[in-house]
């Protein structure tokens, strides 16, 4: 049986409103895709849900065998009914679409080419030429007249696949040979391969199956890199390779066998040191072994504790390592290398309650503190042997962060900088003189584009519980604040990962269309330090949830919208915020896009197969405890569709997604079409070809991008 019931129906297209709520709409004749229901209870905790829709989960053996099983052409049929009624009911949008595509691309400079970064005596450097998808890796020597050299053909290399992910790209010490992962699929299981920079020959080497980089030690020779779970692809293994030899000959030298962690191996600045990391959301362990001897004893620097993080840099006698150990917000600290345990732990920047201390690079006359103060990142040059300041900027919302500085013998700092009216800029700073020097400034071709055509502001939303929540916003000069003024509202809010307020030329096309931008910063990022995210976690999650419905109050309250004009963006983590968000309080919102939504949070939370699970518990928590079963429950997304009436909604997913598996937001719109009361549009794009992070050339990408932008620009009758 197929799982497609085909059902004529007229879909009403509701837009914007006006102020005395009547309303427009637009009707069109389509065949709306509804999925078969197989009923599955789950049972946990004397608890049972009923998923109609479990059916549509493939193994990665369905999904990669030549000829389809039942089960899975089942699956494919409802997919490709999705994208058909995407297609059918969106293509009053074509003309849009393509011309936003067109103005997306035109922007970007064809034949562009990043800052050089010097290392061992080369200058790298990657280009695209124009009409590329995909860069040319490239260096030069540094010396006058130096020629230059392609060590990676991209638009070569790329020939012949829907999908080309290019990794981790590593040069031996000796300068000769290049190592290179490279994923066909868009699982982010890569095979790594070897090539003579001199002779252009690409070497037998190939090890499959691993993270996609590789660590050379100092004899050129032996490399260090990481293996995955084939199913969880979870980083568990890290091996020793002898270049000329068979990957089936690699010694395991680390593995990780507690499931909640996953590992990797770096160098040290200095070169002189190769780091095993072992990581979970709230723990961490390193070992170090000397570069020079690869085939020595690795030896631990601390052991691994709960709750105990630290990451490890070398300079001089010293490991300099940033640690949460008794501080909240993070400290750094020093040891002798030959007494590395806690207890020889020396502050070098003390704790501050006010300051997160994010990142730190070391130079041989310098120190430079990443950190992030009333929710905005700074960068601190301290001298080892006195003076210490801030790099200072403008901007009332920015991002600024240290950059490519290979190099431990040098007075320079190169950082980059970018604001939400301000394009990516490079810049170096002389940390002795403090004069500063632009180096490279993303070039938009826009004849009309200026930053000075457009205001950003800093704003403070108040929360439910009396917590003020930075919200960061963008607009063209002369967009007044109206009821009937469109705003997006965009947030992360997971893991602690702050969201940065910089530039994106993409969204000049609609802040060029009478659109404001707005991110909202709420708890369960680290934008306001490390409390901020510890209260949008686990049992305080919904944290993330409330503050983001309060901020687009807020922008109703303050005049800069209307719930007929808001709309909001969100995806991964993010997505799961939209799909807690619209269950919420679904009559806010004219329209959402939700973007490889994490949305079936207890059922890919209980299973431990999955990648990301297991070393996630710290993140969510665990439901096989009945507490943690229950508040989960309480907000996943899936779980909590109703019988009620939603927003105008665009979900996006990949078919071939190892994050966000694909089968959450198909059960998800399959759920809210069966329950949902409104005529609103519910559409999802399912990339066939991709994962995660959607198409892998710099202008493929944006074939999406436009049709998220013609998504929310139809719904406000704007069709140029």
């Amino acid at each position: 049986m197929k799982p497609i019931i085909y059902m004529f129906l007229f879909t009403l297209l509701l837009f914007s409103a006006c102020n005395n709520k009547e309303t427009t709409s637009k009707k069109i004749i389509a065949e709306a895709p509804i999925a078969k229901k197989l009923p599955k209870e789950l049972v946990i905790h004397d608890d049972t849900r009923i998923d109609d829709y479990f059916w549509m989960r493939l193994s990665d053996a369905q999904k990669n065998a030549e000829t389809p099983d039942a089960q899975t052409q089942d699956v494919l049929d409802y997919l490709n009914a999705e994208n058909e009624y995407l297609t059918k009911v969106m293509k009053h949008t074509e003309d849009l679409q393509e011309k936003l595509y067109n103005e997306i691309v035109g922007r970007i400079k064809k034949d562009d080419q990043s800052v050089p970064v010097n290392d061992n005596g080369y200058s790298y450097y990657t280009r695209y030429e124009e009409g590329d998808d995909y860069a040319l890796y490239c260096r030069k020597k540094i010396e006058e007249d130096a020629t230059e050299e392609i060590m990676l053909d991209g638009p070569e290399m790329a020939k012949g696949f829907s999908y080309y992910g290019i990794g981790g790209r590593s040069v031996s010490p000796n300068n000769t040979l290049i190592s290179y992962g490279i994923d066909t699929v868009s699982r982010r299981s890569y095979t790594i391969y070897f090539k003579n920079l001199e002779t252009g020959e690409v070497l037998d080497d190939q090890l499959s199956n691993t993270g996609g980089s590789a660590t050379w030690a100092n004899d050129n020779k032996t490399i260090f890199y990481t293996t995955k779970d084939p199913e969880t692809l979870r980083q568990n293994k890290i091996y020793k390779h002898t270049l000329g030899t068979s990957q089936s000959e690699d010694e395991l030298v680390f593995e990780e066998t507690d499931v909640t962690f996953s590992c990797g191996v770096y160098k040290s600045k200095s070169k002189d040191y190769l780091m095993i990391y072992s990581s979970q959301t709230l723990s961490t362990e390193t070992h170090y072994l000397d570069a020079n001897t690869p085939n020595g004893n690795w030896k631990v620097m601390q052991p691994r504790a709960a709750n105990l993080e630290y990451q490890a840099d070398h300079y001089g006698d010293s490991f300099y390592i940033l640690t949460n150990l008794d501080a909240k917000n993070f400290r750094l600290v020093k040891t002798p290398i030959s007494a590395t345990s806690k207890e020889n732990w020396k502050d070098v920047i003390p704790h501050r309650a006010d300051v997160l201390l994010q990142g730190f690079d070391v130079f041989k006359n310098f120190l430079v503190i990443s950190e992030r103060l009333n929710g905005l990142s700074t960068i601190r040059i301290k001298e080892w042997n006195g003076d210490d300041s801030y790099i200072e900027f403008n901007d009332p919302a920015y991002m600024a962060s240290p950059t490519s500085n290979l190099d431990f013998d040098t007075d320079i700092l190169r950082y980059s900088y970018s604001s939400l009216t301000t394009p990516s800029s490079t810049y170096e700073i002389n940390m002795r003189t403090k004069e500063q020097v632009l180096l490279k400034q993303q070039e938009i071709l826009d004849p009309d584009f200026s930053p000075e055509n457009y205001t950003s502001e800093r704003l403070y939303a108040t929360a439910e519980d009396g917590t003020k929540i930075p919200v960061s916003l963008v607009y063209k000069n002369g967009t007044e604040k109206s009821s009937s003024t469109p705003v997006l509202l965009y947030a992360y809010g997971s893991y602690g990962n702050s969201t940065e307020p910089t530039f994106n030329s993409s969204r000049l096309s609609l802040l060029d269309r009478g659109f404001i931008y707005a991110i909202a910063h709420v708890r369960g990022g680290q934008e306001m330090g490390r409390n901020w995210y510890e209260n949008g976690k686990l049992l305080k999650k919904k944290n993330t949830f409330t503050d983001f419905i309060d901020v687009g109050e807020f922008l109703i309250d303050e005049g800069f919208t209307s719930n007929y004009h808001l709309y909001a963006y969100g995806g991964s983590a993010g997505g799961l915020l939209m799909g807690a968000i619209v269950n919420m309080q679904p009559h806010l919102w004219n329209g959402v896009i939700a973007a490889v939504p994490f949305v079936d949070v207890i059922s890919t939370m209980l299973d431990e197969t999955i990648p990301l699970t297991t070393f996630e518990f710290d993140e969510w928590g665990n439901p096989k405890n009945k507490e943690y079963y229950e508040y989960i429950k309480s907000y996943s997304p899936y779980d909590n569709v109703e019988a009620k009436a939603y927003p105008n909604m665009l979900i996006t997913t990949g078919y071939w997604d190892s994050q966000v598996q694909y089968w959450e937001p198909a059960k998800w719109i399959a759920k809210l079409r069966a329950l949902k009361t409104d005529d609103h549009l519910l559409i999802m794009d399912c990339n066939m070809d991709t994962g995660h992070g959607g198409a892998s050339g710099r202008f493929k990408r944006h074939k999406r991008t436009a049709l998220n932008y013609a998504f929310l620009l139809d719904l406000e009758h704007i069709s140029e």
